[in-house]
């Protein structure tokens, strides 16, 4: 399975979906609609960031296939030769010396650092990255709805009920993916 089948996404005529799933799938749906000459804007957009995904819809749906973005392969743990890349870190001298006394040195401790980190925050990043993609997408579909900005403000206050109700005055299809994208922000839904 290539990374453009594994990636969900979602596409919209207007306030209208269109289409929903697998990114290569579509892509083809929505070039269909774009082919038939519609007037409304077309947007996709990425299920799991909540950003707008862009294609280039020219040409027939092989060569449409063709051209759609990758998403970036996974890295492997190791040296360069395995997938480590090199980044620079800035801390202070203190903070180095600390690292450097550390067993197996700075980059061994690095790590453990940030694994530890991961996993006691790994359910705050989860809601933290449900509401940024809700919110990318709101913003793009509904910004100007009666109710957005208390909706915003209800998904990253965590209250889900407020934020059921600010939606339910909009668009159908743009008020259910909202919800949808925003299940994974409020932690009682999810549970």
């Amino acid at each position: 399975m290539t990374p453009s089948q594994e990636r969900l996404c979602t596409a919209f005529e207007g306030t209208r979906c269109i289409a929903s799933g697998p990114l290569n799938e579509v892509a083809l749906k929505t070039k269909a609609v774009i082919d038939r000459g519609e007037r409304a804007s077309v947007l996709i957009f990425d299920d799991l960031s909540g950003a707008v995904i862009d294609f280039d819809f020219r040409g027939v749906p092989e060569q449409v296939l063709a051209r759609l973005p990758e998403t970036e392969s996974p890295r492997r743990v190791g040296r360069p030769n395995l997938g480590v890349v090199a980044r620079e870190v800035t801390l202070l001298p203190r903070h180095w010396d600390w690292l450097n006394r550390q067993p197996g040195g700075a980059s061994v401790a690095l790590r453990k650092l940030v694994e530890q980190a991961r996993r006691a925050n790994d359910g705050k990043d989860k809601i933290r990255q449900a509401q940024e993609a809700a919110y990318r997408f709101i913003s793009a579909m509904a910004g100007n709805e009666p109710g957005f900005e208390e909706a915003a403000r209800a998904l990253f206050a965590g209250d889900s009920s407020k934020f059921a109700q600010q939606v339910d005055g909009w668009p159908v299809d743009v008020r259910d993916h909202a919800k949808r994208l925003a299940e994974r922000a409020f932690p009682e839904l999810s549970a």
